[in-house]
Formats: C-alpha cells, sequence, structure tokens
C-alpha cells in the first residue's frame, strides 16, 4: 500500500461521523468516552481526538520525555480536533488558548473510575462512605493527580464538570454515565484542592441551571454557591481517651448537660461601634467557648447545624450540603480541630442534623437531574407547607443511602459525639400540618410514613455499628411511642427524645402571675405521670427565645426582682428534675433580648450582679449534677424520683426525693410564690442533719438570701409519709437543694 493510500485510510479512521460531532457541538453525547481520547487503529497506533471549544491548537506530547507525537488537526468543526499517533502510548496533550498554554494527561484516555463494588453499594442504599468516593475527590490516578468527580443524575442526558478551570463551559468536560446506576463520573488531572465547581445537566427539558454537588466536602463561602474541591483531609486527631470513654459519658445513668449554641452569634469579632465585622472562625471559638462552657460545667456543647446551608436566617436548618461544614467558619481540617480541642477538654460534641427537608434553591437538590430525585414527586408527600422546603424521600433507595452516609460522615470523619435529628414529628406523619385532602395515606391507608420509620431505625442501628459510643437524639413532639425503644423491640432506637411536652407545660405555669399558679399547679407535676416513658432530655432550645415567644428571662412575671428570682427557680427546678438537660446560650445569664442570629449575645450584662448571679447559678447546678449521683444516675428510672408533697396547690410549694441507684436521697423544695414560707414541715426519710446544698435564693446568685443557715436538723416525728420531718425556711421564689449528713442512709 502506498504513503498516500495509507494517510487516507489514517484519515478516515481519525474523523468522527457526523452524529458523533453534532452530538459534541450540541453537548448531548451519550457516550463521550466512545469517541474522545485514544481509540486504537487496529494496530500499533491510536487515534487521538479531543474536543475542546475555543482552543487554537493541540499538540500531542509523549507522557514519557515530552516529546511531540503529532498535531492534532482541527477540521471544519471549531473545536474537534483529531489525529494518530503510530505507537499507542501515554501521551499529554499541550493546548494552546488565547490566554496561554496549558500542558495536562487527557481526561478521556482514563477507564472506568469507580469500582463495581463502590456503585453497588450506592444502588443499594448501602454505601456508608460515600463522603470518600463520591464528589469531588483529589486523589492519584495512575500516577497523575487530580480530582475524581462523581454524581449521581439517573435521569440526565448529559451531565459535566463545570468552573473556573474551563471557563464554566460544559462542552469541556462531559462526564462519562455508568448505567444502569445513574452515577456519572470523570477524572480531571491536574485539577486541585480551591478549585470551585459545579454540574452543568441536560435533562430531558433542556439544561438546568448549573447545581452544587450533593456530595461535597467543602464549599464557597455564601452568597456565593459553589461546591469546592476539598483538600483531603490529614488532621492528627488525639482525642483517644474521649472516644474511649464517651460511651459510658452517653449512658442513661451519666450526666449529661447541654449548652445548645449558633456558631455564628454566640461571640463575634465587633467594630468600635460595636457591630459584629464577622463571626469567628472555629480557632477563634474554641478559644473562647470552651474555657467557658468548662467554667459553667456544661458536658456537652449542641451547635446548631453547621452543615452548609445558602440561607443564614434560616439558622442552619435548611442545609443544601450534607456533607460540607459552612464555609462560613472556616475549612473542614479547622473544625476537625474545633471538635478535637472539645474532647481534650472533655466537652463532648452533637450536632443538629436535618435529615427531614431541604430547601428550593435552584443550585440545590431540588429538581436535580430535571426530575424529582431527592424529593417527592407528588407535592403532597414532597411540598413542606410549613418551611417552603422539599422532602427527602426516604424511601428511594439511593436518597436513602445518601442521608445514612450523611450521618456517618460527620460521626466517623469529624469524631461527631451525637446528632440531634431534627423535625422527627414531621417525619413519621404524612398528615403532619396538613388539612384532609393534602396528604397521601401510606400503602395501607394510614397516616404513618413508613419508609421514614425504616429509615430511622435504620440509622440508629448504623450509627451503633460505625460510632459506638455517639448518641442519636430525637426532637420528636408527639407520642409516638417507643422512640428510645431499642429497635429489636420494636423501637426508633433513638438514645433520647426532647421531652416537648415537658418544655411546653413548665413554661405555661412560669409564665403564670404567682397569684394565678395554684390554678395551674399540675403543669409542672404532670410531666412526671410520662417522664420514664422515653429516655428524655429536658429542652429550653433556641425555639424558644425567637419569633415573639420573649427571652426566658423576660418569660417571667412580676417586677425586675421577681423576674430573676422566676428564673432561678425554674433553672433549679429543671437541673433537678429527672432528664438530662439543654439550655440555650444566653438563658444561662438571662439574657433580656430575644436571640438574634445577626447579634453576638449581650455579655455586658453579665456586669451586673442579677445576671452574673443567674450565670454562677447555673455553674453550681451544673457542679451538683455532675457530682451527686441521685440527681443523675436514675434520671431514666422511676426508682430515681419519689414525690413528697405534690399537692400543695394553695401555697405553690414542691417538695420532692431523687435516690442515686445507691440510695443516697437528695431532697429538693420549690415555693413558686414570692412569699417566704418559715418553718414549713417536709417529711424525710432519715434523722439527723441535712445540709443546705444549694438555695437559688441565695445571696451569690443576688437573691434575698433568706434559707437555713446552711443546715437544718431533723425530728423524730414524721411527716409527709416519712419516718422523720424538717422544718424549712423556704424562700421567695426559691428552691433548695438538700441531703442527710449521716453515714448510714442505706439504713
Amino acid at each position: 500500500m502506498s504513503a498516500h493510500s495509507e494517510q487516507g485510510k489514517r484519515d478516515s479512521g481519525a474523523l468522527l461521523a457526523k452524529a458523533d460531532i453534532e452530538a459534541l457541538v450540541r453537548a448531548d453525547h451519550a457516550d463521550p468516552f466512545s469517541v474522545l481520547g485514544a481509540h486504537s487503529d487496529g494496530g500499533t497506533g491510536s487515534y487521538i481526538r479531543a474536543y475542546l471549544p475555543t482552543a487554537l491548537s493541540v499538540q500531542v506530547l509523549a507522557k514519557d520525555g515530552g516529546h511531540p507525537l503529532t498535531m492534532l488537526d482541527q477540521g471544519d468543526v471549531p473545536g474537534i480536533f483529531t489525529g494518530h499517533i503510530e505507537q499507542a502510548q501515554p501521551y499529554l496533550l499541550r493546548v494552546q488558548w488565547a490566554g496561554g498554554v496549558q500542558v495536562s494527561e487527557d481526561p478521556y484516555s482514563y477507564g472506568n473510575l469507580l469500582g463495581e463494588t463502590d456503585i453497588y453499594l450506592f444502588a443499594e442504599g448501602k454505601h456508608r462512605n460515600l463522603g470518600t468516593v463520591f464528589g469531588a475527590q483529589f486523589i492519584e490516578m495512575e500516577g497523575v493527580q487530580g480530582t475524581r468527580f462523581a454524581v449521581w443524575a439517573p435521569n440526565a442526558k448529559r451531565v459535566s464538570v463545570v468552573g473556573d478551570f474551563n471557563v464554566w463551559d460544559g462542552r469541556r468536560h462531559p462526564m462519562r454515565h455508568r448505567t444502569p446506576s445513574g452515577v456519572w463520573e470523570l477524572f480531571i488531572p491536574g485539577l486541585q484542592p480551591g478549585e470551585p465547581y459545579k454540574y452543568e445537566i441536560l435533562g430531558q427539558h433542556g439544561i438546568l441551571p448549573l447545581k452544587a454537588d450533593p456530595i461535597a466536602l467543602c464549599t464557597e463561602l455564601p452568597p456565593s454557591t459553589a461546591s469546592r474541591v476539598a483538600k483531603p483531609m490529614q488532621f492528627a486527631w488525639d482525642d483517644d481517651a474521649w472516644l474511649n470513654t464517651r460511651g459510658e459519658r452517653h449512658a442513661v445513668g451519666a450526666p449529661q448537660s447541654i449548652y445548645e449554641l449558633h456558631a455564628g452569634s454566640w461571640m463575634c469579632e465587633l467594630d468600635e461601634a460595636g457591630e459584629v465585622v464577622r463571626p469567628y472562625n472555629w480557632h477563634e471559638l474554641a478559644e473562647r467557648l470552651i474555657p467557658y462552657v468548662q467554667k459553667m460545667g456544661f458536658t456537652h456543647i449542641e451547635l446548631l447545624p453547621i452543615m452548609e446551608h445558602p440561607f443564614g436566617g434560616s439558622w442552619g436548618y435548611q442545609p443544601l450540603s450534607q456533607f460540607a461544614p459552612s464555609a462560613r467558619y472556616g475549612t473542614p481540617e479547622d473544625f476537625a480541630a474545633f471538635v478535637n480541642a472539645c474532647h481534650k477538654a472533655n466537652i463532648g460534641v452533637i450536632l443538629d442534623w436535618v435529615p427531614a427537608h431541604f430547601p428550593t434553591d435552584e443550585h440545590g437538590l431540588a429538581n436535580f437531574d430535571g426530575t424529582a430525585l431527592y424529593e417527592y414527586h407528588n407535592p403532597l408527600e414532597g411540598f413542606h407547607q410549613d418551611w417552603n422546603t422539599l422532602i427527602y424521600n426516604l424511601g428511594r433507595t439511593e436518597v436513602h443511602g445518601f442521608m445514612i452516609a450523611s450521618a456517618v460522615h460527620w460521626l466517623k470523619q469529624f469524631h461527631i459525639d451525637g446528632l440531634r435529628v431534627d423535625a422527627v414529628a414531621s417525619m413519621l406523619y404524612r398528615d403532619y400540618s396538613r388539612k384532609a385532602g393534602e396528604w397521601v395515606p401510606n400503602e395501607y391507608g394510614g397516616r404513618e410514613n413508613l419508609e421514614t420509620i425504616a429509615f430511622l431505625r435504620h440509622l440508629n442501628d448504623v450509627v451503633k455499628q460505625e460510632a459506638p459510643g455517639a448518641m442519636v437524639i430525637a426532637e420528636e413532639s408527639t407520642a409516638w411511642p417507643g422512640v428510645t425503644q431499642p429497635t429489636q423491640e420494636g423501637g426508633l432506637g433513638f438514645d433520647y427524645k426532647w421531652n416537648m411536652g415537658w418544655m411546653h407545660d413548665t413554661l405555661n405555669y412560669i409564665q403564670n402571675d404567682p397569684i394565678h399558679r395554684n390554678h395551674h399547679h399540675s403543669e409542672l407535676s404532670f410531666g412526671l405521670v410520662y417522664a420514664y416513658s422515653e429516655n428524655f432530655v429536658l429542652p429550653i432550645s433556641h425555639d424558644e427565645v425567637v419569633h415573639g415567644k420573649h427571652s426566658l428571662i423576660d418569660k417571667m412575671p412580676g417586677d425586675r426582682w421577681q423576674q430573676f428570682a422566676n428564673l432561678r427557680a425554674y433553672l433549679t427546678f429543671m437541673w433537678t428534675h429527672p432528664g438530662k438537660k439543654l439550655l440555650f446560650m444566653g438563658c444561662e445569664f438571662g439574657q433580656w433580648r430575644e436571640w438574634n442570629h445577626d447579634h453576638q449575645l449581650d455579655w455586658y450584662l453579665t456586669q451586673y450582679s442579677e445576671h452574673s448571679g443567674v450565670q454562677q447559678l447555673v455553674a453550681d447546678l451544673n457542679r451538683l449534677y455532675r457530682d451527686v449521683p441521685a440527681l443523675h444516675q436514675q434520671d431514666c428510672q422511676p426508682e430515681g424520683f419519689q414525690w413528697v408533697i405534690g399537692d400543695d396547690a394553695t401555697n405553690s410549694v414542691f417538695a420532692w426525693l431523687r435516690w442515686s441507684a445507691d440510695n443516697e436521697p437528695v431532697l429538693v423544695v420549690a415555693n413558686f410564690t414570692p412569699v417566704p414560707r418559715e418553718a414549713y414541715t417536709v417529711g424525710v426519710p432519715f434523722g439527723g442533719e441535712w445540709e443546705e446544698l444549694l438555695n437559688s435564693d441565695a445571696e451569690q446568685y443576688a437573691g434575698s438570701n433568706f434559707g437555713n443557715g446552711g443546715k437544718v436538723f431533723a425530728s423524730e416525728e414524721g411527716s409527709h409519709g416519712q419516718p422523720h420531718a424538717i422544718n424549712l425556711n423556704l424562700p421567695p421564689l426559691g428552691v433548695l437543694i438538700l441531703r442527710p449528713t449521716r453515714a448510714d442512709t442505706q439504713g
């Protein structure tokens, strides 16, 4: 064969079919890897094709040595370059752009990227480590550093990675479709951490708004909305001592006192006028928050959602990046350092986590591939009327697995100690906040969301396997049975449940003027009727100090003195009531203003005695709660509580005993009127001396200091069904905590 005919054969082999060319130009080619990159010429050589719109020229270089192999010709169609090399070999592309020269490996020279096991586990909803496989992973591929992308978009006609690196041109980096899983993948050689990117998706009805990565590990700072290629996390953890003991710390018999806070508004950098300049980053927050939490004696902090969210006014409860810490406070490594520092200070870290719903922002999960992919298709199932958000279709295998993997990601990658699952009630009921005709029954005609129930049970089982010692807490406001019952016994499997009924009843009681409290006496005691039906956390959360509900101190009736006395009495009541404790930031020093996420707390108030007094009281309550077994050991067992006086509505007085597992009692006596009561008789189980551990009316708390001089002695005559009795001076709007000093309390 002549050289001329051989050249003609090569030229014809290099040419693309008209349909392929048109599909590349339209950016809807079903399989770009079938035509781009290197393809055998049937002999020892390769045809090489590239589609690089706006490129001026493309040269093929040998990867070994970098010497030229051939120039790719640009034919009649701008951007399509073709050529031939005599000997198939690894190669580089030298691309001349108007702005400069780029030399790199060809993204279309690589075979399948994700392993079959990864694809299978994802499709089955069982891939628990999606955060290390999907999304943008900076890896080394065949000796080349770059970023591997993988995204699920089963109904897309084409998916491309776009960013600054390709001038956001979706024609440049179309991805390979791994059928039938619906996963798209691409390796872009040389692409470094920090690069912003999104996905350009061609749906069945046209190109969609650019989409952020559902499994992004890093994001741009809002209001920018792109994902970023994350640097592989190489944080050196040294919190083994904490992790090895946290299972004991989370047991139902252990003290747990949780400080709930919003990272962006606890404390901020201010200008000279006192206006917020910026929120502190995780390192700055750790320097200030950790010593404060230690001083206050809380065992855990609970962060409002720190997963990336576009709208700061949602406080994080409308997240779009379920795997990425918000860029508002720093990098993923910064957040890891914050958690590590908390653990070294013996402080646990709980995250609020939102698997119920997500916002409708067009760059997010909504209509992700042109269809209802993450949400239900039917708005009667998929649209949340209260929050104008979309509801995760947790009955879809891949969505179920996506959210399980998110939970595991925070627990394993960031050593998080617990997840507080938001809005569980809205997840459990298909008719939640809907009228008749506005909801779709389950397959049996009922109102229960069977898919969500299965998801929550699976979540709790997986957490116990993947993160031993971590806990999962439900914000659940209904009487759904068995929320904290093990899944093996038919329950949902949570470790704890927020006691919303207790919160509503007791806040309603304390907001009444004391003169009317005798008519509401049962509101303070009703919680004991069901206190042991679940493992409860008593929550005074952010939801109670916003939207016109008033701050906690501002809920209190009476003049200024009475408001502070009421607050101190209420907090002491809460800390001595069965159940773990949760208090939102600012409540611990009596902030008057409702919480505003755009401002830091009013720390200046702590210079005043009433406010610093409440702060000191909370610190002392936490110390007692931790140190006195009777106040925590049987929080979740009926044996830990005993009424002494529960029926004195006339005087609004209550008295009860808390018992340790070793039969050691603590007596609590509360007077919820502003009337001091002298020589008030209370039955007690033991004679001898009873010491006053705490008086919420003490002088150091800015109270009137009406009390019992630190101790009282029990008489031999019984009262209230007890063999002995003590006569107490009950402070106005005050609570006393006492315990016997005698050694033979076992008797």
